[in-house]
């Protein structure tokens, strides 16, 4: 991961979306973006994703791209 001070239970921000994602998600990122990291997961066999379980309560995975620490 690009961003050490990334880990399980840091607070993060989305600060992007790279791939199309449910209009549910963008509403939830659009009313307020930030998370907590719950878990990471292997992406493609190249790169991990952080999986952020958002304050208004859905959880989704992130490219370490797109998340940055709040």
């Amino acid at each position: 991961m690009s961003q050490a001070a990334i880990t399980i239970g840091s607070k993060v921000r989305v600060t992007r979306v790279r791939d199309r994602i449910p209009a549910d998600l963008v509403a939830a990122l659009k009313a307020d973006p930030t998370g907590t990291v719950k878990d990471f997961r292997v992406t493609d066999g190249k790169g991990i994703g952080v999986v952020v379980q958002l304050t208004g309560g859905g959880t989704s995975w992130f490219f370490d791209d797109e998340i940055t620490p709040a």
